[in-house]
């Protein structure tokens, strides 16, 4: 099909796999599709393209919207309702609280004229919420086109694996299809199909071609990527528009735009500059941390004993393991730093980076720097969990089967000092590169 070839880029494999599942309209086609692949990967652009393209019956829902078992199944049910009762142009809200319901709903519903001589197409994305709902919720779906005996497929769309998915009682198989990630050379074609019309697409492409040479080590996500090549492109063409370089001029205009995407590379993922934001700081070529307003890790809050567990973490990362006794013990002893500095330790461990700790010392180190007594309670524990979670933290793993989980701190001297001042601790004196 040629028009869904030039809407749908490098995807033909998935696209004709799922063409052939899907067959004719009136045939009955596989009772479950499993789509999973890492996030912006196409799974739900290519579903959703290809079942409106074909003009075949379906209905789409996202599980973390409909967070509950009634939510998710009068939902599917409402927007099926809606498409049988379309030409009528009047529907009523179903009420559906458990499966069995559903099921005879169901039946009901796809009675209808318009639906009851083809295939409906049930589409589930983020499918692996259903996980933490009912038990019986994931094996019924799998198994909804033999329990309603009705011409329908069940797509869940996911970004894990279906070994994940699987009940330890056992289910029906669904048919499974992955999603790779795409190349770089499937991202250049991508992106590239984006070009501004008023721009050669020759010129837009080696833009794309610089913006991928800069981000695609550290980005690959396609939804990031196309959202940083709309934010940064209005600087790339300044020279062009302001008459300085031709749209040939690639060494100018890559000069141009350079420290521009050193900037962007500080915001990766994490959207900390909006695009209004972002285009006033190209305009006043000012720093991303001097914007007001920015959400930047030295803004975050945290609670009172996350402060001194960073600061612990930061010191563990930084200082040699000898030395805690040096700094955290009351008595011990005069120890010259001269008389245990080695040749290879000359260099500042904050040149050489972060080094994983057990939690053991990070535990120790916490409760040698807070005044107050703090017991290893589990609140304790879940505020370090936090702290990984908001990516301050980073768990290493296990060395061997006996040592515990390892960590390293990620944040920067500048932050942990913001963070320090807060409570009124002074973590230079207890660096062992500022001694």
């Amino acid at each position: 099909m040629p028009h869904l070839e030039n809407v749908v880029l490098c995807r033909e494999s998935q696209v004709s796999t799922l063409q052939s599942l899907f067959g004719e309209r009136h045939h009955f086609s596989f009772p479950s599709i499993f789509i999973y692949g890492h996030t912006a990967s196409g799974k739900t652009y290519v579903t959703q393209t290809l079942l409106k393209t074909l003009e075949l019956p379906h209905v789409f829902v996202n599980c973390v919207e409909c967070f509950t078992l009634r939510l998710l199944l009068e939902q599917i049910l409402n927007k099926l309702n809606h498409l049988s009762s379309s030409e009528d142009g009047c529907s009523t809200e179903i009420t559906c609280e458990t499966f069995n319901d559903f099921v005879r709903l169901f039946k009901q519903v796809t009675a209808a004229e318009n639906l009851k001589d083809q295939t409906v197409y049930i589409v589930l994305d983020k499918a692996e919420y259903l996980r933490d709902m009912e038990a019986n919720l994931l094996p019924g779906f799998l198994r909804l086109q033999e329990l309603a005996d009705r011409n329908v497929t069940v797509l869940f769309l996911s970004e894990i694996v279906w070994e994940k998915f699987r009940p330890n009682t056992g289910c029906f198989e669904p048919f499974v299809l992955y999603f790779p990630d795409y190349s770089i050379g499937n991202l250049q074609k991508i992106l590239s199909h984006d070009h501004p019309p008023e721009y050669s697409a020759d010129f837009y492409a080696a833009y794309i071609n610089i913006l991928l040479g800069v981000f695609y080590t550290v980005c690959r996500d396609l939804k990031e990527l196309r959202h940083l090549a709309v934010l940064n492109f209005p600087k790339y063409c300044e020279p062009v528009v302001k008459g300085e370089a031709s749209e040939r001029d690639t060494r100018k205009l890559w000069r141009n735009i350079e420290p521009h995407l050193k900037k962007a590379m500080q915001t990766v993922y994490l959207r900390e500059v909006s695009s209004s934001q972002w285009e006033k700081l190209q305009k006043d070529d000012t720093d991303p941390g001097q914007l007001k307003g920015l959400s930047a890790h030295t803004h975050v809050e945290l609670p009172y004993y996350s402060k001194f567990i960073l600061i612990a973490a930061y010191l563990a990362s930084y200082n040699p393991a000898r030395t805690d006794k040096r700094f955290f013990l009351k008595h011990h002893g005069k120890i010259k730093k001269t008389n245990f500095l080695k040749k290879h330790e000359k260099t500042s461990n904050h040149l050489l980076g972060p080094k994983p700790f057990p939690l053991d010392r990070l535990l120790a180190i916490l409760y040698s720097i807070v005044d107050s007594r703090v017991a290893p309670t589990a609140n304790i524990f879940s505020q370090i969990t936090s702290l990984v979670t908001l990516q301050l933290l980073t768990l290493v793993g296990h060395d061997d089967q006996l040592d515990g989980p390892k960590y390293k701190c990620t944040v920067s001297l500048d932050f942990i000092r913001a963070i320090a001042r807060t409570v009124n601790f002074d973590i230079i004196k207890y660096l062992y590169d500022f001694l």
